[in-house]
């Protein structure tokens, strides 16, 4: 009787086992420091070092957008030889500033927001009339300004 509950728990663990791969597929994350919500959207968030808070950074409509504003926030933090998704995007500043967890949000932010804003109305224009006027050519926003420290929250 011993020999019979001892093998049900074993099978009934890798039976656990087996439904939750079926169940969970690997997820391949495109960027790092986000990840998509059940309803579409991307969010970024990054942890501060030696703490445990987090500092949200945004909820975007594109991946690429929550990965900039990641980016942003991840260089102001651990500086050049921070590990980032788009290296080639960012300036690299040789007086990095020690500022703060707001600051760090608010320019992460608006890095996002603008990226965001630029992916919607380059996907609209795609989408909307390709044939009315191929030759457009948009300007891009300067994304590595530094935020105003009077502005903090």
């Amino acid at each position: 009787m011993e020999g019979d509950c001892c093998s049900t728990s074993s099978s009934t663990s890798t039976g656990d086992q087996k439904r939750k791969q079926i169940r969970q597929p690997k997820k391949e994350k495109p960027y790092r420091g986000i990840r998509m919500r059940k309803w579409g959207k991307w969010v970024a968030e990054i942890r501060e070092p030696n703490k445990r808070s987090r500092i949200w950074l945004g909820s975007y409509t594109t991946p690429i957008a929550a990965a900039r504003a990641y980016d942003t926030a991840v260089f102001y933090l651990r500086g050049p030889s921070a590990r980032l998704n788009f290296p080639d995007l960012m300036l690299q500043e040789d007086d990095l500033r020690d500022i703060s967890a707001a600051s760090i949000r608010k320019k992460a932010t608006e890095v996002g927001a603008k990226v965001d804003a630029l992916q919607s109305s380059l996907h609209q224009a795609a989408s909307s009339s390709e044939s009315s006027n191929p030759s457009r050519v948009f300007q891009k926003p300067d994304l590595n300004k530094y935020p105003d420290s009077s502005d903090e929250d």
